[in-house]
């Protein structure tokens, strides 16, 4: 990021009318503000250069889809935690009452609101977030509908059986995919303590992925990732889905948002990961393009 004196160069030129508010006007004022304050220019047009991610002859593909849908919560203080965990707080560190800048100091555990699970979250020597091949990160989606059992069980999970099915009526599940379960779990965030569930040991009850159901996604389909809508990818008591697909080198995504709105084949899921180094995991941005 550039220096608040940079950026507070460049804001003060656009809002004086003298460059027209857009990207290109915007890195024209800052070459000139940095240039200013003996910032190299050179050095601040090779740092936008490797932002960009080069592409054949220079142009940008761009990314088409009819919808595109959140699969991720909003973030609050309300949103709930895995028992024990601390809720993800914010506070304004600076405000434009007291200056040109609008800040906010967060903090939260790395498993909080939609997140990712890296293998290093149960896997000693396993990969962080920053080590996950990015290409795993677009992919196609299959949406795997238990809402039916779940409401009759809390702890009910995708079986083997429930694969089948899926294949029976959508086709193959693509290799390289993310398979979400839609539990409708998500109906309970009303009143977070029925959307954890925990019982008197503390134990949270929610549905998940079934072990076997596991090892035959990542081995047989060989699926990127798995995600649910609840807090966990296993049922309460058990680590076994974890154990499974954190294990092979593949990622989770955990509490997924607005599964009942994505067609059970034929999207595509775009996961914002997080890449700080040596995370085991943390919040990211989910969507569907449909």
């Amino acid at each position: 990021m550039c220096s608040p004196a940079v950026l507070d160069r460049a804001y003060r030129e656009i809002e004086d009318g003298r460059a027209r508010f857009g990207r290109r006007s915007f890195l024209a004022a800052l070459g000139a503000s940095a240039a200013g304050l003996g910032v190299s220019a050179a050095g601040l047009g090779a740092a936008t250069a490797a932002a960009a991610p080069a592409r054949a002859g220079g142009d940008t593909a761009a990314v088409r889809a009819d919808t595109v849908i959140d699969l991720t919560h909003t973030l609050t203080p309300q949103f709930p935690v895995w028992p024990g965990n601390e809720q993800f707080a914010m506070r304004p560190v600076a405000t434009f009452d007291t200056g040109r800048f609008a800040v906010n100091a967060m903090s939260l555990w790395e498993h909080t609101g939609t997140h990712l699970d890296a293998p290093a979250h149960i896997v000693r020597g396993g990969a962080t977030v920053e080590a996950l091949p990015v290409r795993d990160f677009v992919a196609p989606l299959a949406v795997v509908d238990i809402a039916g059992k779940a409401a009759q069980d809390d702890d009910a999970v995708v079986t083997v059986d429930d694969v089948a099915a899926w294949e029976r009526q959508h086709g193959p599940i693509p290799p390289g995919a993310l398979v979400a379960m839609h539990s409708g779990w998500e109906t309970r965030l009303a009143d977070p303590a029925s959307f954890v569930n925990a019982d008197a040991l503390r134990i949270p009850h929610a549905p998940g992925f079934d072990r076997d159901a596991v090892r035959m996604l990542v081995h047989e389909r060989n699926v990127v990732g798995l995600g649910v809508d609840t807090l966990s990818l296993d049922r309460a008591g058990d680590v076994g889905a974890h154990v499974e697909l954190l294990g092979a080198g593949r990622y989770g995504i955990e509490a997924m948002a607005n599964l009942a709105t994505v067609p059970p084949r034929g999207a595509t899921v775009v996961v914002g990961a997080p890449k700080h180094a040596g995370g085991t995991g943390g919040p990211c941005r989910v969507l569907a393009l449909v």
